[in-house]
């Protein structure tokens, strides 16, 4: 029996120092820029293999196999510190670094304590006490190693925990099988010979895991959560682990003979497996979550943890988040554990149409999701509906028309939550059943009837965003409409006045090339009106650039003669900074306004001159003219006009115009003696080499 231990100590971790060191050698070789944390995996992989083979060479209880244990250790408990410490997001708390310290002490007593026990060899008194130490000393590391797991995992962002657990599980399966096996041993005086030559094997076991570890955690980079903090829970489970392993201990001391060692493996055995088993197990956690909070906490919530965790979920912005709506239902379904979801919003009937799904394909809801009496209901009594209870006929209170029958009829619908806001139903969240199934308490209704309030609030705000954002564009495209039905009226006071003029000049040659001109400068202004009516219009207008003023005033005149009489007594060659299509359309508006003033056969006057650093232009007529109190209130005032059928949006955006290329725009008037316009525009100070030759030229 001994010799088949003994052979099976040495296949097995003889087994376990190949696998590690391929290992070593694969993890080393794959990354070329390693990390801090990938060195010191590299290390502790390679130091776990010098351990299997020292003890496949020199036996379990050798110096050279009690010195590599406490390498191995001091490797991976440097490696859980590196991973730690070079976590995003989070400083770790005094008190785990000073489990770290303190674990880095024992190590290096419990190698002090075994290097003494040859030189006690001639006092078996002394062997013995430092023997009994050393056991302690790895009883006590086997402790908080565990504890130590158990943080890393807890603090470990939700999004990182799928990359680290199978990693922290298998240390918890080494460090569960050291404590059981110490433990044993302490309880019972004596090394278990059969435990010992298992542990080979089981750590041959463990080394495929790390190796798939290794593959979804390739940059073994981890981020921590900042809502966790440290706690003794771990603590207590194993405290009260030990309590077990004294029971079971006593217990097979009571069997004795083969059946205790048989025992003795089975419950190492469960133990290791369990740990490897149920640790990565989702619905294991949440399980153990639910038994926790109902049997040891007061509180079955962290609200601090929950609500932090609610908000960067409703809150979390950028391209790669998901949509808003989805973004509802899930931290909705985060705080009782739902593994999916969906949100009913009322459309603008008010009936509840399907908005967003969240992990929920499966479920079919209707195009009309909710009866008559659906609203109504949720909005009277804002009750969170319990599935189950309601199909089992123990709700009184509920009124079953006001639920849908393709609610109740689906087994995974689970409890409605009603968002309500100031009385009025924002919408509905539907939860799938939890991993673990039970009933929601009174800490469950008050939780998700707080959060629902406050996602109702938030749906309210994005809907009334929305409005505001809807009405600003029709604002802008009323807008936008006034200033072109004024262009509008303007090319149509035009053409009404070209067609007046045809019918005494149609049969001059001259005046038909005019007309036509006229007339196509017409319908390309009337483009350009239906170009700036679009929503998808983006054209800016151009920056100010060097522009000759006579050239431009004489192509005004040109397309403006047909239509009324224009004279200049003065336009000088002056050289303006303004953008040519803005000065067009200001003196288009101040020379209609000139035309609709003026007595027909008046004459309105278009003069250039240079004023300091300044070009100013002037428009003058001799029409009604204008009282000062109305220049003062209300000329510049849009929808504010003196003419019969005026917009009163001319002055407005010349005015406007004007500003944004830098200049002014002034007024004269006096009661039945006309008015004076006068655009004042920056003088160019710098011109181009082509204008500068023109400049000479002229």
């Amino acid at each position: 029996m001994f010799a088949m231990l003994t052979e099976i100590s040495i296949f097995g971790h003889g087994l376990a120092a190949a696998l590690f060191a391929a290992l070593t050698i694969w993890q080393f070789q794959r990354n070329t820029d390693r990390n801090n944390t990938q060195r010191t995996l590299v290390v502790a992989l390679a130091l776990t293999s010098f351990w299997a083979l020292s003890v496949a060479v020199e036996g379990a209880f050798s110096p050279i196999s009690n010195f590599t244990e406490s390498l191995r250790n001091m490797g991976w408990l440097l490696f859980m510190f590196v991973l730690l410490r070079n976590g995003e997001g989070r400083d770790e708390p005094t008190a785990v670094k000073a489990i770290y310290v303190a674990l880095a002490l024992v190590l290096v007593s419990q190698i002090v304590v075994d290097s003494l026990i040859p030189v006690f060899v001639g006092s078996p008194r002394l062997v013995s006490m430092a023997a009994y130490t050393a056991l302690v000393l790895r009883m006590l590391f086997a402790v908080g190693a565990l504890v130590l797991v158990h943080n890393l995992y807890s603090i470990s962002a939700r999004e990182t925990r799928w990359g680290l657990r199978l990693p922290m599980a298998s240390l918890a399966a080494i460090w569960t099988y050291d404590l059981n096996l110490f433990t044993i041993t302490y309880l019972t005086q004596q090394f278990s010979v059969e435990l010992t030559a298992m542990r080979g094997p089981a750590m041959a076991c463990i080394a495929p895991i790390l190796a798939l570890a290794s593959i979804r955690n390739t940059e073994w980079t981890i981020k921590l959560s900042r809502s966790v903090a440290f706690r003794s829970l771990s603590l207590v489970a194993i405290g009260g682990y030990l309590l077990m392993m004294v029971i079971i201990a006593a217990a097979l001391q009571i069997i004795g003979g083969d059946y205790a060692r048989l025992a003795q493996i089975s419950f190492l055995f469960g133990t290791s497996v369990a740990a490897l088993v149920l640790l990565p197990s989702g619905k294991f956690r949440a399980w153990f979550k639910v038994k926790m909070a109902k049997n040891f906490f007061q509180h079955r919530y962290d609200y601090r943890a929950e609500w932090i965790r609610f908000t960067d979920t409703i809150g979390r912005p950028g391209s790669n988040s998901a949509p808003f709506h989805e973004r509802v239902v899930k931290a909705i379904a985060d705080i009782t554990d739902s593994p999916a979801g969906i949100l009913l919003m009322p459309d603008d009937s008010g009936r509840l149409t399907l908005q967003s799904r969240w992990n929920w394909q499966t479920i079919h809801v209707p195009a009309r999701a909710c009866t008559s009496r659906t609203v109504p209901f949720f909005e009277e009594t804002g009750h969170i509906i319990e599935f189950d209870a309601l199909r089992a006929d123990e709700v009184e209170e509920i009124d079953p028309g006001a639920i849908p029958e393709w609610m109740t009829n689906d087994p995974q619908t689970w409890a409605a939550v009603p968002l309500v806001h100031f009385d009025r139903l924002a919408g509905i969240v539907l939860l799938a059943r939890p991993r673990v199934n039970r009933t929601l308490d009174w800490e469950d209704l008050d939780m998700l009837r707080v959060v629902g309030r406050q996602v109702a609030s938030y749906l309210s705000e994005a809907r009334s965003q929305e409005s505001l954002s809807e009405a600003q564009r029709f604002e802008e495209f009323n807008r936008r409409m006034a200033f072109i039905m004024h262009d509008i009226k303007n090319l149509v006071s035009q053409l009404s006045l070209l067609a007046r003029n045809a019918k005494r000049h149609a049969d001059n040659p001259e005046f038909q090339t005019d007309m036509i001109a006229t007339l196509q400068d017409s319908a390309d202004k009337m483009n350009g009106l239906l170009e700036r009516l679009s929503q998808h219009n983006k054209a800016k207008p151009e920056e100010p650039k060097p522009v000759k003023v006579a050239a431009l005033l004489q192509s005004i005149i040109e397309k403006k003669r047909l239509l009324h009489a224009i004279e200049s007594t003065q336009i000088e060659d002056l050289t303006a900074m303004a953008d040519p299509a803005r000065v067009d359309q200001i003196l288009g508006h101040l020379i209609q306004n000139a035309i609709d003033a003026s007595p027909e056969g008046q004459p309105i006057i278009l003069n250039a001159r240079r004023r300091d650093l300044s070009v100013a232009i002037e428009v003058l007529d001799r029409g009604q003219g204008m009282s000062s109190e109305f220049i003062r209130s209300q000329l510049f005032k849009p929808f504010a006009s003196s003419k019969d059928g005026g917009f009163g949006i001319g002055a407005f955006e010349a005015r406007s115009l004007a500003i944004a290329m830098g200049g002014r725009l002034e007024v004269e008037s006096k009661e039945g003696s006309g008015s004076r316009f006068t655009l004042i525009l920056p003088l160019a100070s710098k011109l181009s080499d082509d204008e500068l030759a023109d400049e000479r030229a002229a």
